[in-house]
């Protein structure tokens, strides 16, 4: 496994929608999953941040997102759905523009289904801070990133400006 570099913002990769991952593809994962895991601790050594990666990320045009709170998770296939009513605005900040921070509109709580490694079908329900986070995974997944969703042309400010916000 390796640390990879991540896709800064501008690589036309993070703008492509992702292939869904297969059930006979599975057992080849180890070593992508392996990748995600090494960069997304790296990353969160260096820059004291980072709870999730997707795949193309690291540049692999598949359905998959790494999440790594308490423990490891990985997510094969998420789709999100029952997407609540109510929004909420967060300050979104990303691995591929890790100095900028963006405002957006994100539901405060919605539901992913999604496969595991063994390809058991998962359901979570999502509230707050990982309804966002799960959000902004599934958006890299279809090629979406979080300045195309910004609320505004103000809607921006670098990391060193948390002051101002």
């Amino acid at each position: 496994m390796a640390v990879r570099d991540v896709l800064l913002l501008g690589n036309p990769a993070l703008y492509e929608v992702c292939r869904p991952v297969a059930k006979e593809k599975v057992e080849g994962l180890a070593s992508v999953v392996g990748d995600l895991h090494d960069t997304l601790l790296d990353f969160r050594a260096r820059r004291g941040a980072g709870r999730a990666v997707a795949a193309p990320q690291i540049g692999v045009p598949l359905r998959l997102v790494y999440l790594h709170l308490d423990e490891p998770e990985v997510l094969i296939n998420p789709v999100l759905d029952r997407k609540s009513n109510e929004m909420m605005a967060v300050w979104d900040d990303c691995m591929s523009f890790p100095d900028l921070l963006v405002r957006v509109w994100r539901h405060r709580t919605c539901r992913i289904r999604y496969r595991d490694l063994d390809w058991n079908e998962r359901e979570r329900i999502l509230a707050d801070d990982l309804s966002e986070l799960l959000q902004h995974e599934t958006d890299h997944l279809d090629g979406i990133l979080a300045v195309s969703r910004a609320m505004n042309g103000r809607a921006f400010a670098l990391q060193g400006q948390k002051e101002f916000l």
